[in-house]
């Protein structure tokens, strides 16, 4: 595909959109080479981060879900960034013109410096806001507008895990309170 491509797969409401996402979530980057590197560097060492976490929560008998929802965190960002350090290298540029896999040239550009691709876009309802709204009355708005990815799901179906279910994740133990023992001889009246 080329960048911008498109094909509706439900109408207007579900499209697969070909789009390269440059470097973090909602297209915020790092400035520059170095910050592509500083980027992708982070990433590795939060996912090797996450990695240990979450064999320290299973040693440590953690609850599914926090082992869960971890796990999908750890998956969607190890995607990305094999994504990002392979997909570079890989394929040619994809603007104005089709992506080709193994480009004689070599790929667009070297490792960790590749682009992260998102394709998932459902923008569910469109419209304008009403004059009155303040700030934005009378602009158009599109819902759901961020592209993403099967990588960027998976993140965010693990925080949305721990977000729903931390009262039963973080669940406090109860202490039993001990009760004094009755005492023999000394307290009784005859």
């Amino acid at each position: 595909m080329y960048l911008g491509q498109e094909f509706h797969i439900a109408g207007d409401w579900f499209i697969i959109h070909f789009t390269e996402n440059n470097g973090m979530a909602f297209g915020m980057e790092l400035a520059g080479e170095y910050g592509k590197l500083a980027l992708s560097v982070f990433r590795i060492i939060a996912v090797a981060g996450i990695g240990w976490y979450m064999n320290q929560m299973i040693k440590a008998n953690a609850h599914y879900l926090l082992i869960s929802a971890m796990a999908f965190i750890f998956a969607g960002a190890l995607g990305n960034i094999i994504d990002s350090a392979f997909y570079g290298m890989l394929f040619s540029s994809s603007e104005f013109q089709l992506a080709q896999l193994f480009p004689p040239g070599g790929g667009y550009s070297s490792f960790l410096h590749g682009k992260v691709v998102d394709m998932f876009y459902f923008p569910v309802l469109k419209g304008f806001f009403p004059q009155w709204v303040p700030f934005w009355g009378g602009e158009y708005f599109v819902f759901f507008r961020p592209v993403f990815n099967v990588a960027d799901t998976a993140i965010s179906v693990g925080v949305g895990l721990i977000i729903l279910f931390q009262s039963v994740i973080f669940k406090q133990p109860v202490v039993a309170e001990e009760t004094p023992a009755p005492q023999s001889g000394s307290d009784t009246v005859s």
